[in-house]
């Protein structure tokens, strides 16, 4: 990763490891969640591609909120990485591991977070650079799975679960060993304000803390 980006997601996984996706999010709405967010204490914020025009977002996040750490989700091309890039993303979040799309972002200095979910598949990412797992869905991939892949990976690799994540199952998944979380529906809904936004996240981050 390059310097700056290496620095931004120490640091935001090490303040909180959760990243937010705001799927859905308009342009003319993203700044105030953003801040909203950042207020809140995260530091970790991807725009899905299939976001009504995520690129826009992405600049805007990128200029307003210059100590977060903030990119794409659904990137599934090596083109939309260089999109994400162009647009002043530095963060590539996938459902699925393609080599091609890690490398490219591991080429252009961003943090990579490819969606996995074999063991055969999270080190293949692995060797391709990704920066962390995610570990999707993870309604497929019970907190048991959770454990009996984090023996078996280098206990310093990131593993993060994303889908059905809630307050109610967050306990379970850290015990089994999982590193940190992607939370969507839950934290953010298109047309939620940032208000509500910010009440969720904060939310978030005391269960989070607190291990419940």
């Amino acid at each position: 990763m390059d310097v700056e980006v290496d620095r931004k997601f120490v640091e935001g996984i090490a303040a909180l490891p959760l990243v937010a996706i705001l799927r859905g999010v308009r342009p003319e709405e993203a700044v105030d969640v953003g801040r909203a967010l950042v207020a809140a204490g995260w530091r970790l914020i991807e725009v899905p591609l299939n976001s009504p025009e995520p690129l826009k977002s992405i600049a805007a996040l990128v200029q307003a909120l210059p100590d977060a750490l903030v990119g794409a989700g659904t990137v599934l091309t090596a083109a939309a990485v260089r999109d994400v890039h162009a647009a002043g993303g530095r963060m590539v979040v996938a459902p699925n591991f393609n080599r091609d799309v890690v490398r490219e972002a591991v080429g252009l200095g961003m943090a990579c977070l490819p969606g996995v979910m074999t063991p055969s598949e999270a080190f293949a990412a692995l060797d391709a650079g990704a920066a962390a797992l995610k570990l999707f869905p993870a309604e497929m991939i019970p907190p048991a799975a959770v454990k009996a892949l984090r023996a078996v990976l280098d206990p310093r690799t990131l593993v993060m679960p994303v889908g059905g994540i809630s307050l109610d199952n967050l306990a379970a998944f850290r015990t089994a060993g999982a590193s940190g979380f992607g939370i969507g529906s839950s934290l953010y809904q298109p047309g939620m304000s940032a208000a509500v936004v910010g009440e969720n996240a904060r939310r978030w981050a005391a269960a989070f803390r607190s291990g419940s």
